[in-house]
Formats: C-alpha cells, structure tokens, sequence
C-alpha cells in the first residue's frame, strides 16, 4: 500500500491505471486465484460448513451495518447528511484484499478457501440490502452478482461437491496458479494508489471519524469474535473470523457511495481514519481473540 501510494504521488502511476487494473484483477486474476485455492479443498466438502460460512458473512455484514446505523442516530446524523453512507461503510471490513495476505500469514494457504465462501456471503448482502439501502431501492437484481469472484466460488463449490475438483491438475492448475498469484500484491498496490488520492479530499468531520471507529474497530470486532466464540462452527470459520473482526473499512463503500447516490465524503472519512488507526489495533484484535477462541497461528 506504501509503495502504490508513493508511485501515485511521484506520478510514476497515474490514474488512468486504476481502472483497467482493476477490470484485469476482477474479472482474471482474482476469479483464477479463488478458484485454485478451493479446488481441492477438504473442509469444503461439508454443505454445513459450506452454509455456516455464508450465513456468517452474510449476517455479520448486516449486524455491522445495523451498528453503524444506531450510532449514526446517536451522533446526530440523518438520511440525506451522510446517514446510510455511515452505517453501511462503518460495517462493512475490507473483507478481501487487506484480508487475505494476513490470513495466508497466521494460517496458512488452506484457509483461502474458507475465507472466499465467507467472501461470498458478504457479497450477496452489500450488493442487494447494501444497493437497495444506499440507493433507497425496493428491487433487488441479481446481476449485481455476476461477477468474476462470485462465478469463480460458485463453480469450485460446485466441483467440490461433485467430487472431481481433484481432476483438474497438470498444466490446467498450474495455469490457475500462475494468473492468480499476482491478484492480492497488485490488488493492495492499487489501493495504495487510491487511497494517496483521497488523502486531504475532504475536511474531516470528527463525529464521523470517531463513530466510525468505535463501529468498525470495535462494536464489530466484539460481534464478530462471539460468533466465532459460540456458533457450532469449524475451526476453519473461526480463524477466518478472527481476521476479518481486525480488518478497517472496505473501500467498496466508496465506490457503492458513488453510484448509487450516497455521500463519497462520509465513505472517505470512515475508509482513512480506519485503515490508519488498524494498524495499531489490528494486532490487539488478531492476538486477544484468538486467545479467547483458543487458536494457535503458525510461528515463524
């Protein structure tokens, strides 16, 4: 992110960059990553851990945003100065891209897997209650969906499930490999990017600031770790869990702000303020919970 940041301030990446790079990312890069990492996967072979990890990152979604929404009423906000931008980009974590490198590090690559079911429920509830909640629509359509990662879970699950995920090797899978494995260091260099443009955009506002960090880093970390520590989930769920409590806000906010009428200002402010102060409560998080949960990362 340090290093996107610095290319973008010197110039040596302009913005015209972002968005093919993007485009590439989502809809080849990412999909062939996700796609190689379930393949193969043993705790995917399970429709209850399969469904546990849908609901989950459906649900914890909506029980962040439904925080953001009580303290945004609490500090005075309403709809029309910043009110659905608030709930919706302070409960919701950057759930993919910052996620998964830290995940890969504490549990290893076989943990991926889990992480991108869980992905896929956080998709389903950002692109329908999320859309219809920002845009104040009645009508949900399910093309919102049908993008790369979503195409890409649901046709490893599907393999999976049909037992022949293990036939696809040779040059094939290592094809997948080697499309994937740049998606998350270019996707992460790219938000550096974006992230040095929104830097000093807007005037901050400080009640934005700071309920956002007591929604984001922690009233949802709280909600997160006790479902991790009391839902009959696998052991698997629970590290994914672990790190996505820890994660700031995704910048998906402000992109969902921006097309569908909400207030980019808010969704900027809550994405910096964050992203900035997680890195001094992402390892308190990542350690004390998984003390309480009784998990054990990999040591160097």
């Amino acid at each position: 992110m340090i290093t996107g940041a610095v290319c973008r301030r010197t110039g040596l990446v302009p913005q015209e960059v972002d968005v093919p790079v993007m485009a590439l990312i989502y809809r080849v890069m990412l999909p062939c990553f996700m796609l190689d990492k379930i393949l193969g996967s043993q705790a995917l072979k399970s429709g209850q851990v399969v469904a546990w990890a849908l609901s989950l990152g459906f649900g914890l979604i909506m029980a962040g945003i439904l925080l953001g929404w009580v303290v945004g009423r609490m500090l005075g906000l309403e709809r029309g100065t910043g009110m659905r931008t608030f709930a919706l980009s302070s409960g919701c974590q950057n759930f993919g891209f910052t996620a998964a490198p830290v995940i890969e590090i504490l549990w290893g690559p076989g943990v991926l897997a889990m992480l991108f079911v869980h992905n896929m429920g956080v998709e389903m509830a950002i692109w329908s209650v999320g859309v219809m909640m920002m845009s104040g629509e009645r009508r949900f359509s399910w093309r919102r969906l049908l993008n790369g990662p979503f195409v890409a879970v649901t046709l490893g699950l599907l393999l999976v499930a049909l037992g022949v995920d293990d036939k696809i090797t040779g040059a094939p899978r290592a094809a997948l490999s080697m499309l994937g494995i740049g998606a998350f260091p270019v996707a992460i260099f790219i938000t550096g990017c974006t992230m040095m443009d929104l830097v000093g955009k807007e005037r901050p506002d400080w009640r934005v600031i700071s309920g956002s960090v007591a929604v984001r880093l922690l009233l949802a970390p709280a909600v997160m770790l006790c479902a991790a520590k009391w839902c009959p989930i696998s052991y698997d769920l629970r590290e994914v869990l672990v790190v996505q409590a820890a994660m700031p806000a995704g910048l998906s906010s402000i992109l969902l702000a921006r097309l569908y009428g909400g207030r980019p200002a808010v969704a900027v402010q809550v994405v910096i303020a964050t992203t900035v102060l997680s890195l001094l409560t992402l390892p308190w998080i990542i350690t004390w919970g998984s003390a309480w949960l009784g998990l054990k990362p990999l040591l160097p």
